[in-house]
């Protein structure tokens, strides 16, 4: 479905205050769109409390899931693509993404029902995510957005004190908190950061991670149900997974990367009549023709270290259990 025809169908059910699920890929171009998401049991989601996930099985079956990173050389080739474009001055920070092959014993679905997150979403034959990332929420007349930046090994010492103090990390969250202040005003008054760098710990397979959010909070138009697509594009794509400015870091980034994200990075939702629960596309595990592939990614300043950017986005690769 073409985005032009989402947003007005978020239109219309906003209006009408009827319950949705729905995707919107990368580049604005796909999606899709499901009036009475609890109905069915194709696209299986759980955002919060609510969703149509079947019953979940006593325990975990045994697994082997293994990564096959790129090379660093040619992670190291689009590092430079993205570093030449900051030093420009094309942008001042730019999420730079990567597509790795994994192999897994577990099927998209398994994953999708074993995996602990506060948003999931599977669209079968196609993708399963785990996300912690809340994109917006609007409800009762405002607007809130929780924009994650900044990612450490729990288990490291001191990890809290290390990724707070870090200037790369605190300049990169500075950069996106300001870009989402500047998105959000576009559709609200009285926009406010609530909460600046507070910590969550996510678990993997792998171990325990940090990562650091803010929170930001705007006061919606009287009739913004009557407009709820319409607003919603104006956000679009997700400052956390581009970055600043946007036209011409979204430029910088096809260059680098070379092809289209598609659903990677872009945003799902849920709308239960009174409330729009959106978050962004990330933790998230491919499928097509080839095989699975894991996608992941960190932001780029002119600051940035190639190894430490290459080892976080591969860090990104676990199963959330």
């Amino acid at each position: 479905m073409h985005c032009s025809e989402i947003k007005e169908k978020m239109n219309r059910a906003g209006q009408g205050r009827e319950a949705f699920l729905f995707g919107i890929d990368f580049e604005m171009e796909r999606g899709f769109f499901l009036a009475k998401p609890l109905a069915q049991q194709t696209v299986l989601f759980e955002i919060g409390n609510v969703g149509n996930m079947p019953q979940l099985p006593e325990k975990i079956p045994s697994y082997h899931f293994k990564a096959f990173p790129e090379a660093y050389h040619i992670y190291q080739q689009r590092f430079e693509t993205v570093i030449n474009g900051l030093k420009r001055g094309d942008s001042y920070l730019t999420n730079l993404t990567i597509r790795t092959p994994v192999s897994s014993s577990l099927s998209l679905q398994e994953i999708f029902l074993h995996a602990r997150a506060p948003y999931k979403l599977f669209l079968p034959g196609k993708f399963v995510c785990f996300s912690p990332e809340c994109f917006v929420q609007m409800e009762a007349g405002k607007v809130v957005t929780f924009p994650m930046k900044g990612t450490i090994d729990a288990r490291l010492p001191n990890a809290r004190q290390v990724i707070l103090n870090d200037w790369k990390e605190t300049a990169e969250h500075n950069t996106i908190v300001d870009l989402l202040r500047n998105d959000l005003s576009r559709i609200a008054s009285q926009v406010k950061v609530n909460r600046f760098r507070y910590i969550d710990k996510l678990l993997t397979h792998k171990g325990p991670i940090l990562q650091v959010s803010s929170e930001i909070e705007g006061v919606l138009p009287d009739d913004y149900m009557e407009q709820l697509g319409t607003l919603f594009f104006r956000l679009l794509p997700a400052g956390s997974v581009s970055g600043a400015p946007k036209p011409a870091t979204i430029a910088l980034i096809r260059r680098a990367e070379k092809a289209p994200r598609g659903f990677y990075s872009g945003i799902g939702g849920y709308f239960d009549g009174k409330r729009l629960e959106s978050f962004v596309l990330i933790r998230f595990i491919e499928q097509d023709e080839s095989g699975l592939y894991f996608r992941s990614g960190g932001g780029i300043t002119a600051q940035s270290d190639c190894r430490k950017e290459y080892d976080e986005a591969i860090q990104k690769i676990y199963l959330p259990f």
